[in-house]
């Protein structure tokens, strides 16, 4: 076919105008509004013209199109963003008394005798942030930690109630640059229809919506995140470049503008005792709704008034939230058996006789932790009060001691694995018991997946779903195996070509000489982040030694203290851990430190803490200059910090610097100390 003409390609691209703006004004339609024009064959036709017109003109094709929501190719993995503005938890409030005493917080802080209020329904889902630059939707973040989240751009463009494009408005110019908070949850209807799909495949059934909806935003394969019908409400935002608001109530005016999904229930309330009142008609009446909510969220309505009182390091001071009472049911504990997590801890869980709660039979119910079960003095054969917290996890909240008969049984938390049989540690910061083995089957993917990440060795290609299937398949035990991996098992492996086969293999060999210190992370030690991994290997300058090590001499290092040296001692006692060591010294895996390049010593003695987001560097090698020039770095702020270098949105680092009288410098100083303007 030979070229086309102007006048042809100038009509496709009118067309294709068209039926982009009739696409997106049915899916406003279908998806936010609730309220459909035309059927579902008249939009599949106007899908397909444009499908089809942008198969004939392929340049024409723009990221915003309709058609660019679901991604044929599957990702590696998900990339890790800051936030320029944190996301924060909320606080939770209970009763109406706890409300009021909120507000008589408030208006303390504020000086002030009356305060407006805006309150929202708080929905039960997962919390991610949209940015958008000059109208366009260009990244989708989860929380994550609340400083930085994970990149699911791809699988939030398939939710259609989120505009690839914000709707221009006079009253509300779209900004610069802004980043929508929201949450994404799935409907109940189609959280059934999800789960019956899944039992008829012989697949076992998601707990409750919200874990099916982090599941879904968490797939590698977009194609899969567009089949499970998600949802969102926008409820607020973070940075915002061009664009001047005053209330929160305004706030609600300019998303729904910009097309954005809001909930309809928000409301302007006014004073706390309005607040309390429209808190008590959703009680009963958000049983109406075809989604999950769990409570309220009540917040300052005037935004230079949140801007005034601020935040804590966790939570917003301007905002609360009020918890719906949970529905409570008697029945028996049968039996506790443990469950082992994927970070090693054990928990107990209670085998209950089956009773009806909340809209669902309860079998199993968590009993948290020993230390809870001996408060309560939970005893097997007991008649318990369970509730579902939140109205999703069952747990038991208390015995009844006056129905005891005389045969029930105290609990006892066992003294090794039931998964592997390895001695279980007490931690001694927390309440948890923990197996620590790098073998055990319970935990084994996750440590996978943390020893491989970028941080630690760097294993490009070794995701999530290659994890899963190398564990099913049982050709990994342990970190150690993946460096016995061969070509023709990987090739036996679900969606593993020649090609992807050998690139894994030589980023497992590439992996080898990633340094002590990254070893030392990715061995998954409790209590060992990246800077104390890099101090223990500058001190002790090999593995070997590290695991002889007594702990007096690991807690007079900076960031060891004595839990971070009980965490190392237990690790290297378990026979199991020290196999795995042994199996990755003969594999070739580097013991000793990778060779830094020393260019000063001007952060001699010195230990650096960053916090926020730099502009000039990543925060690993904003580090990294800090040990070529002689100094350390440190995870958390303390006496023995020096200098704390703080970017855009410092967290509760900057906070604690101040409180302890820490030298604080910005990035400019930063870089005039290492000699770069």
């Amino acid at each position: 076919m030979g070229p086309r003409s102007s006048s042809e390609k100038q009509a496709a691209v009118t067309e294709i105008n068209r039926l982009r703006g009739l696409i997106n004004h049915h899916d406003r339609r279908y998806y936010q509004e609730n309220s459909p024009e035309i059927t579902d064959r008249e939009y599949d036709r106007l899908y397909r013209a444009l499908q089809d017109l942008e198969a004939r003109f392929p340049d024409l094709v723009t990221p915003d199109s309709p058609t660019r929501r679901v991604s044929e190719k599957p990702l590696t993995g998900f990339a890790s963003v800051r936030h320029r503005v944190p996301m924060l938890s909320m606080d939770n409030t209970y009763s109406p008394d706890e409300l009021r005493e909120f507000d008589a917080r408030v208006k303390r802080f504020l000086n002030l005798k009356a305060v407006d209020y805006f309150s929202e329904l708080k929905f039960d889902g997962v919390s991610i942030s949209l940015v958008y630059e000059h109208g366009k939707f260009v990244r989708g973040v989860t929380r994550g930690d609340g400083e930085q989240g994970d990149d699911i751009t791809a699988n939030l463009k398939t939710i259609r109630s989120i505009p690839l494009v914000l709707q221009k408005s006079a009253d509300h110019p779209i900004p610069r640059f802004i980043e929508i908070r929201g949450e994404v949850y799935m409907p109940r209807g189609s959280f059934e229809m999800l789960n019956k799909a899944r039992q008829q495949q012989g697949e076992e059934p998601f707990a409750n919506p919200r874990n099916a909806t982090s599941g879904s935003l968490k797939q590698l394969d977009s194609r899969v995140t567009a089949g499970r019908k998600l949802a969102l409400f926008c409820y607020g935002i973070g940075a915002c470049e061009g664009a001047v608001l005053k209330t929160q109530q305004q706030l609600f005016s300019a998303l729904s503008a910009w097309q954005l999904p809001v909930n309809e229930y928000a409301k302007q309330c006014g004073d706390i005792e309005r607040v309390i009142d429209y808190c008590a008609q959703w009680e009963d009446r958000r049983k109406t709704l075809p989604y999950d909510t769990d409570g309220m969220v009540i917040k300052i309505n005037d935004l230079n008034l949140q801007r005034r009182l601020g935040t804590t390091s966790k939570s917003p001071r301007f905002a609360i939230a009020y918890k719906f009472a949970a529905a409570r049911a008697l029945t028996k504990l049968l039996s506790i058996e443990i469950q082992v997590g994927r970070t090693g801890a054990l928990t107990p869980v209670a085998h209950l006789e089956p009773v009806f709660l909340a809209g669902s039979t309860v079998s199993r119910a968590s009993l948290h932790n020993e230390d809870d079960i001996l408060r309560k003095d939970i005893r097997i054969g007991d008649w318990v009060t369970i509730e579902k917290a939140g109205e999703i996890i069952p747990q038991v909240v208390e015995a009844v001691a006056d129905k005891r008969t005389g045969s029930e049984k105290p609990f006892k938390m066992p003294s090794r694995c039931p998964v592997c049989g390895s001695t279980v540690v007490r931690d001694p910061e927390q309440v948890a018991v923990r197996c620590e083995s790098l073998s055990c089957p319970a935990q084994l993917k996750e440590r996978l997946l943390h020893f491989a990440q970028r941080d630690a060795m760097d294993i490009e290609g070794l995701g999530d779903a290659l994890a899963q299937q190398l564990v099913e398949a049982g050709l990994v035990n342990d970190p150690g195996d993946l460096y016995h991996l061969t070509e023709p098992q990987l090739l036996e492996l679900e969606r593993m070509g020649e090609k992807s086969a050998r690139n894994l293999l030589a980023a497992l060999e590439a992996s080898k000489n990633r340094g002590l210190a990254r070893l030392i992370y990715g061995l998954g030690i409790r209590h060992v982040g990246s800077a104390t991994a890099e101090v223990l290997a500058r001190h002790f300058g090999s593995l070997e030694k590290i695991m002889a090590a007594e702990s007096k001499t690991l807690e007079g290092l900076s960031e060891v203290g004595p839990v971070v040296s009980e965490s190392i001692d237990a690790f290297f006692r378990s026979p199991a851990n020290r196999r795995v060591v042994e199996k990755l010294k003969k594999s070739g895996v580097q013991t000793e430190p990778a060779a830094v390049k020393t260019i000063s010593d001007r952060f001699a003695g010195q230990t650096v803490i960053f916090t926020g987001e730099m502009d000039r560097f990543s925060r690993p090698d904003a580090e990294n200059l800090v040990r070529a020039h002689g100094g350390a770095v440190g995870s958390a702020v303390t006496r023995k910090t020096t200098l704390v270098v703080a970017g855009k949105a410092p967290g509760s680092k900057y906070e604690k610097a101040k409180a302890l009288g820490v030298k604080i410098i910005d990035e400019a100083e930063f870089l005039k100390m290492i000699g770069n303007k």
